[in-house]
């Protein structure tokens, strides 16, 4: 597909790479001459310096061809405008960034409709909706959801103490009666579709799917399940914060606030009164104290500086807070945070690049509604995709084992209607059905593209 990118920031930046490694036609623009050139000293895609709401330059990206409108600059309205400008001059799906919270609170449905928007994404929304899952159910390190929440894919480190340290996955679900399955294994750099034989070590991350109730049931009986974070600090007054505080008032929790420009601090307390905003330095350790990080049952670092959350979620983590997650947008800092012990951490750069993988390969199939839910894991090493199951599906009503599936290819669970299973061999697939796949080492668009 031709896909046009507009805006080269970090998120622009970051959908480039993801869609490039796709296969994709990628065009890129910016306003930015000296940006453009970094672009295209990095990157093989066709560069154009201009306006994104410059005619002059849409043509010259030939946005007429386009399948794909991507418009990701620091402005909500420019984004709006190049899109509709975009849809006018014959692109097909317009993607645009919004992340004002008056336009995501009120209208965002109606302007979706007369600017003919195919999706608005929101970084700072959905880093704070996944901040809010993992708050909710602290012993994962990362939690996705498919099939409208009815199903869950969460992620767990193996500690040196665990109770499964040495156990075969076989083993493993003899021995603990929830109704679940381990999906995906990473140690290391290694990623691997594990089969009933595989052996789990202490120090690997892997991914357990089931249903909400299984999870919990599974987590219990490990002796892991931490309760509910009910007190949590916020270090940094950002998007992200005021959206996820919003979400965990709305459940009842107390929410603190910590950020050194009274601007920020002004604008939550007058927006969410029910928080607690601080003004002060959070890399203040004494300042943290003092306003009791101890006492938490959660701490939350979204400042603008990966530097910064890092460091302080260490510090942190030195109190005793029993859950820690930290905003880390670049993969090389992540990385070293997590070789260094700190587990959770959120990336809203990553978040956005699934959403956008996502609908490409949506509108990439012929029946462009079969890729329903896709997430990069494990470093970006395995996908986890939720197919909606189309009448002409050649392996309808064929039993699981009688299908010759890919090497690491998975089927981890089939949803049907509301019921949620974890597939035996013996299981079946039929149409209307979504089905959860597990992927390592390959890129699929369609249900078709398990069968070896």
């Amino acid at each position: 597909m031709k896909i046009i990118v507009v805006g080269c920031g970090k998120i622009g930046t970051t959908i480039i790479k993801g869609i490039l490694a796709e296969g994709h036609d990628v065009v890129v623009i910016d306003n930015s001459q000296s940006v453009i050139s970094e672009i295209s000293d990095v990157y093989d895609v066709m560069c154009v310096c201009g306006g994104a709401a410059d005619c002059e330059t849409l043509d010259e990206a030939d946005v007429s061809k386009a399948d794909m409108f991507i418009a990701v600059t620091g402005s909500d309205e420019l984004n709006m405008l190049s899109c509709y400008i975009a849809k006018k001059m014959g692109a097909k799906h317009t993607v645009a960034r919004i992340r004002n919270p008056e336009y995501n609170d009120k209208s965002l449905g109606f302007m979706k409709q007369q600017l003919g928007l195919s999706l608005a994404i929101n970084p700072e929304m959905l880093a704070a909706r996944e901040l809010f899952n993992i708050l909710k159910l602290p012993s994962a390190v990362n939690i996705e959801t498919f099939s409208r929440r009815n199903f869950e894919m969460v992620e767990i480190r193996l500690k040196p103490d665990s109770a499964i340290d040495g156990l075969s996955i076989a083993d493993l679900r003899k021995k603990y009666p929830a109704n679940f399955l381990v999906c995906v294994v990473q140690r290391g750099e290694d990623v691997f579709i594990p089969s009933g034989d595989f052996v789990l070590k202490s120090g690997d991350r892997i991914g357990v799917t089931a249903s909400a109730t299984e999870i919990h049931k599974l987590l219990k009986n490990l002796g892991i399940l931490q309760k509910q974070a009910k007190n949590v600090m916020i270090l940094g007054a950002s998007r992200t914060a005021y959206y996820l505080a919003k979400m965990l008032i709305g459940i009842g929790n107390n929410v603190k606030i910590i950020d050194k420009e009274l601007r920020k601090c002004e604008r939550i307390s007058r927006t969410l009164p029910t928080v607690h905003v601080v003004a002060g330095d959070g890399a203040e350790q004494d300042l943290l104290l003092e306003e009791g990080i101890a006492s938490m049952d959660a701490f939350v670092a979204l400042t603008g500086m990966d530097e910064e959350n890092i460091l302080i979620s260490f510090f942190a983590a030195s109190q005793n807070v029993p859950k820690v997650i930290s905003k880390v947008n670049r993969r090389e800092f992540a990385s070293l945070a997590d070789n260094m012990g700190l587990e959770c951490i959120v990336s809203p750069r990553k978040i956005v690049a699934d959403v956008v993988l996502r609908f490409s390969r949506a509108i990439k199939n012929s029946e462009g509604s079969n890729v329903e839910t896709l997430y990069k894991l494990m470093d970006g090493k395995a996908e986890a995709l939720e197919f909606n199951v189309q009448p002409d599906f050649k392996y309808v009503n064929i039993s699981i084992k009688d299908m010759k599936l890919k090497t690491d290819i998975l089927i981890a669970g089939i949803i049907r209607g509301r019921k949620a299973i974890i597939p035996s061999g013996e299981d079946v697939i039929l149409a209307g059905d979504k089905v959860i796949v597990f992927a390592a080492g390959q890129s699929m668009n369609d249900l078709s593209d398990i069968i070896g």
